[in-house]
């Protein structure tokens, strides 16, 4: 060993890699479309694959679709409700109109998010991020390049395509609804490196000859929503935003505070601006849905009895009230939070666990959902062996099962949890390994 060692010192037998040498040879060739393998300073991206079997990988793919449907079938019949039920849900005013506009009923977000917990009475689907989701580049992108890097089989492989199919099919809507789609814009926030390079992403995967235009180039002007190219503000047909809706509904104008984002939603509702995606994804958006769902649920309505089966292996107990004081513990989240914002963490007796540190969404209406705990995996980072809580994310892209991603973090997801690859295993016994 100490002869081993000292020819590897002289250059003579290749030493191991060390994990921060082994992160940037596989990092460092992605930072052109993916930049964010470091975030706010800290590791995001890890240099490992946490490998699963084919039967996990079918049976998430199932539970993401069945759940789609369940999820398409509701949102349709809320469409058509009248405004004290979209109230309380926590749709805006100033989007009530909007999001009655229906576009593709089955397809009730062209691109989507399920995120999944592993319990020790299955997969659980803990929230729907149906409009506005991110680990898209981390999902289509990243996570068959890492698996090619260290030779295992990728779930996702071939994947993206599914994303030009889903886009040419909401457009090809679009135009047998009379929309005009000539002029297509995708937008985020300029500055925001992770949004807009995963917008970015999108649009060129899409496969439509559109354009990137930052939110912030973005104006109303005679009642269109333009963008400012070159100079010349140009009219805007199809709108592709990583901006969410709730936060649309309250923009306003920084010089004289005209309510911009209530006109744009107002120019949806009258059926002159396309928007992806899609104004049903917002309302699948909301957790309070969730808590509708289960409601219909256990009184056994609405629902078929195979969807009632999907709903019972798939989702958990949720309500806008507690139900669950002196029962069970549970969870309480913002409706609209996002990144494990304002979440927190109780005991059946109501002792409070844990909670986010941040300062967002507290002040949204909040879910109570029956809580359970993640299944812990180890894996290495630049701080050593970090042993963490895997969340599970599955796109839903058209209406079908797509790519899948995983992040390891603490009992709440937060922003900074790591986004840890996955490959298939390859032989038995290798499940859940990490290497």
């Amino acid at each position: 060993m100490v002869l081993m060692a000292g020819l590897a010192e002289v250059g003579r037998v290749p030493a191991e890699p060390s994990y921060e040498m082994l992160r940037e040879q596989l990092y460092g060739p992605l930072r052109s479309i993916f930049s964010w393998d470091w975030m706010d300073g800290a590791e995001y991206g890890l240099a490992g694959i946490h490998l699963i079997s084919a039967q996990f990988r079918q049976e998430i793919a199932f539970a993401t679709e069945a759940l789609g449907r369940i999820y398409a079938k509701t949102v349709f019949a809320v469409q058509s409700a009248d405004d004290a039920l979209l109230l309380e849900l926590g749709i805006p005013e100033e989007a009530l109109l909007a999001v009655r506009a229906l576009v593709k009923p089955e397809m009730v977000t062209v691109i989507g998010r399920f995120d999944f917990v592993q319990t020790t009475e299955g997969i659980k689907m803990i929230e729907f991020n149906a409009d506005t989701p991110t680990s898209v580049v981390e999902a289509f992108f990243v996570n068959a390049k890492a698996c090619r890097f260290f030779g295992m089989q990728s779930p996702n492989e071939g994947m993206d395509e599914q994303i030009r199919e889903a886009f040419g099919r909401i457009i090809e809507t679009y135009q047998k609804q009379g929309y005009a789609t000539d002029s297509i814009v995708f937008s985020a926030l300029g500055w925001h490196d992770e949004d807009r390079d995963t917008v970015k992403y999108l649009l060129n995967q899409s496969g439509l000859a559109a354009q990137f235009v930052a939110l912030e180039d973005l104006r109303i002007s005679e009642d269109r929503l333009c963008a400012l190219i070159n100079g010349q503000l140009v009219p805007i047909d199809v709108w592709y935003r990583l901006h969410a809706l709730e936060k649309l509904a309250l923009d306003s104008d920084e010089r004289d505070q005209y309510p911009t984002g209530a006109h744009v939603l107002d120019l949806v509702a009258r059926g002159k601006l396309a928007m992806i995606n899609p104004p049903s994804a917002f309302v699948a958006q909301t957790k309070a849905l969730q808590s509708l769902i289960w409601n219909l649920h256990e009184a056994g309505e609405f629902y078929t009895t195979e969807e009632h089966q999907w709903i019972e292996a798939y989702m958990l107990p949720t309500y806008m009230e507690n139900r669950f004081i002196n029962k069970s513990s549970f969870v309480t989240k913002p409706i609209f939070g996002r990144e494990g914002g304002a979440v927190s963490l109780y005991e059946a007796d109501g002792q409070l666990v844990e909670k986010d540190k941040d300062d967002l969404y507290w002040d949204q209406p909040m879910i109570y959902q029956k809580r359970v705990e993640m299944e812990e995996v180890e894996s290495n980072t630049m701080n050593g062996l970090y042993k963490g809580r895997l969340l599970w994310g599955s796109f839903l892209v058209g209406g079908k099962a797509s790519a899948l991603c995983a992040r390891i973090g603490e009992r709440i997801t937060g922003n900074l949890s790591c986004f840890l690859p996955i490959g298939l295993i390859t032989s038995e016994g290798e499940e859940g390994k990490c290497i």
